[in-house]
């Protein structure tokens, strides 16, 4: 980890940050993210001539991206994404647990009709025990997405859910800014930020 991304983490864990500086060092880490994981986009090599008149050997991405974020916490990654990747098109995703069984459920899925022959951004901010994230997949293997094609960007995840996603989903790839120590009884992630989706939108208690 660089120390300017290191000092950036530092300011969003830090419970007195407002949240007019939390969005905006949230939204520096997120573009560093989102920058990192178009490294691992394949390239192919190409030609083209420098206003002097000289050609000059370079690379263009191969493919198609798009993103999508998983609601409500990861629609604040959508603008980092857009930034970086002009008119990007970003599907979505709503995930709840379902009272009655615990288990992660699908409650809404909007992607583009295209999604199959993309690379995928998958975007969510905080990765505890995994379960969303791997619904998610689920669904985006199931619309025909490659799995070596998701690329799942986030900014804290726990071991455990680190683990579950990459033992159910070994062609995944994983963009994280850092993976803390573990959760707590409740499945908070420590030592975490706290939630991210209500620092963010301001809608703490």
């Amino acid at each position: 980890m660089t120390h300017q991304l290191k000092a950036l983490m530092t300011i969003i864990r830090d419970q007195n940050t407002p949240r007019g500086d939390f969005v905006f060092y949230s939204d520096r880490v997120i573009r560093l993210l989102v920058e990192e994981g178009l490294n691992y986009l394949p390239v192919v090599n190409k030609e083209v001539i420098t206003p002097m008149g000289v050609p000059f050997q370079g690379v263009a991405f191969e493919g198609r991206i798009c993103g999508v974020s998983i609601m409500r916490a990861g629609e604040s990654m959508e603008q980092g994404l857009r930034d970086v990747c002009t008119s990007v098109r970003i599907g979505k995703v709503l995930i709840q647990r379902d009272e009655r069984t615990a288990q992660p459920k699908l409650y809404y899925s909007k992607l583009p009709k295209d999604i199959a022959n993309r690379w995928v951004l998958l975007l969510d901010p905080m990765l505890a025990t995994g379960g969303s994230a791997i619904k998610c997949i689920e669904v985006l293997l199931e619309a025909g997405v490659k799995e070596e094609r998701i690329l799942f960007i986030n900014l804290i995840c726990s071991p455990e859910g680190a683990l579950a996603m990459l033992e159910q989903f070994p062609k995944l790839q994983i963009i994280t800014a850092e993976i803390d120590e573990g959760m707590d009884q409740q499945k908070f992630i420590l030592p975490g930020l706290g939630d991210f989706g209500d620092r963010y939108f301001g809608t703490e208690d």
